[in-house]
């Protein structure tokens, strides 16, 4: 392994570093700004899951050139990252619906639940 790398190869790989702190920043505002938790659900999910790309991106494309060969591997993190985020994000979503069906009764912002006892029966047609 050698020390130093050409610029041309270290200037790709620090922009993308830097993007990516700049990513996680935005979603650190946008966690503290947004004042319900919906709202606050959203930077995360998005902004984390791009600076995640860059730090991807720039560790292949350093490990790729101080190797002389193609380093994949990184990419199994953002495969599983890509698969894991939406599903945590739903789940946190419909905890806090839940949450907030059970503690707060019959509020209008809140929508209803998906009960059977609200939908109308359909008829079944036994003449066959």
């Amino acid at each position: 392994m050698s020390g130093n790398l050409a610029w041309w190869i270290e200037i790709p790989v620090a922009l993308l570093l830097v993007l990516s702190g700049l990513f996680a920043l935005a979603a650190g505002v946008g966690v503290v700004r947004f004042k319900t938790f919906f709202q606050r659900m959203h930077p995360p999910a998005l902004a984390f899951s791009f600076a995640a790309w860059c730090v991807t991106l720039a560790s292949i494309v350093y490990f790729s050139a101080q190797d002389d060969k193609l380093a994949l591997r990184s990419w199994l993190i953002i495969i599983f990252l890509a698969l894991t985020v939406p599903v945590t994000t739903i789940l946190l979503a419909r905890t806090e619906l839940f949450r907030r069906r059970t503690a707060s009764g019959d509020r209008g912002d809140i929508p209803p639940g998906l009960n059977h006892d609200s939908a109308a029966p359909v008829p079944v047609d036994d003449a066959r």
